[in-house]
């Protein structure tokens, strides 16, 4: 008896919980003026206040979502351009309710604010990135990708260099618009206008979906696309006044009408940097004075022309093509001075031509299937790169000429085929997988007679698997990429014998997230990943990077890969002000790559900078960044972090082992003086640094702007004065290999002047591209 009652029980149990998961509710989305169909408008689904789940309508405005406990919800219909709807739903007399048609209505306010590019850039922490909306505090920074990313939390460049490390690593991957390109950092940063870039994406835990290069995680700038109903776009232009004028403009168009999207956008950035510098050796028997002068004089043009063919509800194509065209000079001179007579000066000249094209062309399908969320998507991108170099060094004292020519060219193919299967309201599965195939062709020529040559080439296979589950305040996801590598390279110098390299291994890279929301305002995240660096192209290529009189940069092709296992947690707290992020992380590094510095074999009074391996090394740090509003009139956005690591590293034959420190702040203040009046305020601060040979002071500034809004909103008008104090330079003190100090200095204290101006309009119906392109991570539930 005991045990029929038992069945009854369980199965009245069952009964119970199935029909607490069968509410329905359904409905189609309006516009309120047209009765039109409104698409991927978003449906969020409340309980008491709580987040329960959400949907989003689709092309024909229609939602359902399912699996609801019958209870009473607050619905809320959210869409851009319009005013947030608000309904109450009760499923606990009835379990399946039709709301019908809903009509929403535009928000007047919030379409002129949609139509006004942002004044001030907002940061958005989200489970695995941070995003930066660049807004027009940023575009006047400067006239490049490079100067503006020094206002970003967590992001250095070196304004010598132009090397940007995240985090306090240099080992970082830069994608643009998702998708890798042949160009390095160094290059990207400096052709690329910032008046072009839309956002930054700081992915410092990538999960399985993404390639695992980048010890300290991936940049993605995101250039400008838009998808508004009609004729519309934007003209941006600014001067950049240092000791020569520095020009940034931007063109940014787009016409949708029925199925059909074009976009375009050209970015022009065009100016001479002047920068100069000394270092005073105290080396035995060898004391001198270097002193450094370098002018440059760069001309970048950037387009990006894209298509988006929505053939139905099911199925979309898209094509874009990017094609940057660089040209570069570069003049400058190096005084060797010895204080022993004996010893000869050296005075070196230099006159460099350098031309960089690439182009980038991507192709993409995607299909819907007939259950909300499913799909599979196919991609191809093909980029090519062609940078020659010719270069003449002179030694009038010696006296001497050299004129190096070197060309490098650069192929990369990538195919993606990526599959998203909601298995239920609250699982996710996605797999995929990709291809990539690199390869480059270096030569050198000194005096028109051929020197050398390097080919390199990898080739990457890989398979992923993500499985996402989201409960009641959890959320969760697991997932593991595999990777067969296989690299080949070969390298040919006159009077040495022919060189092979090889590499071939099998990886698998897992990772994982999990979110803890509490409640709206407070939010737990931590994430585990395992990451790669391959050495790049730059590090393995044993031809000549650059030269000094006393210095030559090349490759090293033995070098191995890094791995590193990364651990990071971050706290977001939400409050009536605004939102604060803080986190911590520690990576554990095998076979970490870095500098190494030798006496060259040929020339005892120079030495040759190139990579190795070293052994395993720790690294750990903390950050705090975020949006304040404190006033009606003050608002601010900051970020201040502070990392520690190991540096290791071979310094001519001594091996070099520190414990570094650094810390960086930085704050953009905006103050609304009227309603088209705004003033900025930044300050940033980068603390001391050891690096291998040398300790670098730190280094700080200050910039005031302001932006005027004209033309009844359509237009803004935008100055800013960077480094009022003259404050910015590269100094330091160094001991090894031999007792060093010196510093550099650019055109820091600079005043911008610009004018953006908008037309056309129309509501903003983005087309659903792939997570990968824009690098927006779903929720690993059913909630979009």
């Amino acid at each position: 008896m005991k045990l029929k009652l038992f069945i009854l029980l369980a199965l009245s149990s069952w009964y119970s919980l199935f029909a607490q998961i069968s509410g329905n509710i359904s409905g189609k989305v309006i516009d309120k003026k047209t009765n039109e169909p409104l698409p991927y408008v978003t449906i969020v689904v409340k309980h008491d206040a709580t987040l329960v789940t959400g949907g989003i309508t689709n092309e024909t405005g229609n939602f359902e979502i399912n699996k609801l406990v019958p209870q009473k919800y607050t619905l809320e219909i959210q869409f851009i351009g319009y005013k947030t709807l608000i309904k109450e739903v009760d499923l606990s007399e009835n379990s399946r309710i039709d709301l019908g048609t809903i009509a929403i209505e535009e928000d007047v306010a919030q379409l002129a604010g949609v139509e006004v590019v942002k004044e001030r850039s907002i940061m958005e922490q989200k489970i695995d990135r941070k995003v930066i909306n660049v807004g027009k505090d940023l575009i006047s920074a400067g006239a490049t990708a490079g100067e503006i990313m020094n206002n970003i939390p967590s992001v250095s460049v070196d304004p010598q260099t132009n090397q940007i490390t995240l985090r306090g690593n240099s080992n970082v991957r830069i994608l643009i618009d998702g998708k890798p390109t042949n160009l390095s950092p160094e290059q990207i940063l400096k052709q690329i206008p910032s008046a072009s870039i839309k956002q930054i994406e700081l992915i410092t835990n990538p999960s399985a979906k993404y390639n695992p290069e980048g010890m300290s995680g991936i940049i993605n700038i995101v250039l400008h696309k838009n998808a508004n109903d009609g004729f519309n776009g934007s003209v941006n232009s600014g001067v950049t006044f240092g000791i020569t004028p520095k020009v940034n403009s931007s063109l940014d168009l787009n016409y949708k009408t029925g199925k059909v999207n074009f976009y375009g956008n050209y970015g022009f950035n065009h100016g001479k940097n002047a920068n100069n510098g000394y270092i005073n050796s105290f080396e035995t028997n060898n004391r001198n004075r270097q002193d450094f002068d370098f002018n440059n004089k760069n001309t970048s043009h950037l387009f990006k022309i894209g298509m988006d063919y929505f053939i139905n509800d099911k199925n979309t194509v898209s094509f874009y093509t990017t094609q940057n065209l660089f040209y570069g000079g570069a003049i400058g001179r190096t005084d060797v001075n010895y204080e022993d007579p004996a010893t000869n000066d050296i005075l070196q000249l230099f006159n460099s031509k350098s031309d960089n094209t690439s182009q980038a062309y991507n192709f993409d399908y995607k299909h819907n299937f007939k259950k909300e969320g499913e799909n599979i998507e196919l991609e191809v991108n093909f980029n090519q790169n062609d940078s020659p170099e010719r270069t003449t060094f002179e030694f009038p004292l010696i006296p001497s000429y050299t004129l190096n020519t070197v060309d490098n060219t650069n192929d990369n193919v990538i195919i993606n085929l990526d599959y998203v299967n909601p298995l239920n309201e609250t699982t996710k599965l996605e797999t995929g997988l990709e291809t990539r195939i690199e390869s480059t062709d270096n030569l050198l020529n000194v005096n028109n007679n051929y020197n050398s040559s390097f080919s390199y080439e990898r080739k990457i296979y890989s398979a992923y698997a993500t499985y996402g589950k989201q409960w009641k305040k959890w959320s969760a996801q697991a997932g593991a990429r595999l990777e067969k590598f296989e690299a080949a390279a070969d390298f040919n110098q006159v009077g040495n014998a022919s060189a092979h390299f090889s590499d071939s291994f099998v990886t698998v890279y897992p990772s994982g997230f999990v979110s803890y929301n509490p409640n709206d305002n407070n939010s737990f995240n931590f994430s585990v990943a395992r990451r790669v660096d391959r050495a790049s192209i730059q590090q393995v290529n044993p031809i000549r990077e650059w030269s000094t009189p006393t210095i030559d940069s090349k490759g090293n092709p033995d070098l191995k890969p890094q791995f590193t296992n990364s651990f990071e947690l971050n706290y977001t707290r939400r409050t009536k002000i605004g939102s604060i992020t803080s986190g911590i992380f520690y990576r554990k590094i095998y076979d970490e790559i870095n500098r190494y510095i030798y006496e060259s074999p040929t020339d005892p009074n120079k030495n040759i900078l190139s990579y190795d391996n070293f052994k395993d090394n720790d690294a750990y740090g903390m950050e705090v960044s975020g949006n304040l509003n404190f006033t009606k009139w003050w608002s601010a956005n900051f970020g201040v972090d502070a990392y520690f690591r190991k540096i290791r590293g071979v310094v001519s034959t001594d091996f070099v082992e520190a414990d570094a420190t650094i810390f960086n702040a930085r704050i953009n203040n905006s103050f609304k003086a009227t309603k088209d009046l705004r003033f900025q305020l930044f300050g940033m601060y980068r603390g001391e640094d050891i690096s291998l040979q040398f300790i670098r002071k730190p280094m700080w500034r200050t910039d005031l702007g302001a932006s005027y809004t004209v033309l009844g909103g359509k237009g803004t008008i935008s100055a800013r004065f960077s480094d009022m104090f003259k404050a910015m330079k590269f100094s330091f003190d160094g001991d090894l290999p031999y007792p060093q100090s010196g510093a550099f200095h650019w055109e820091s204290q600079t005043v911008y002047l610009g004018f953006n101006y908008r037309f056309g309009g129309g509501k903003n119906r983005a087309l659903q591209r792939k997570e990968r392109d824009n690098n927006q991570t779903q929720k690993s539930g059913g909630l979009l």
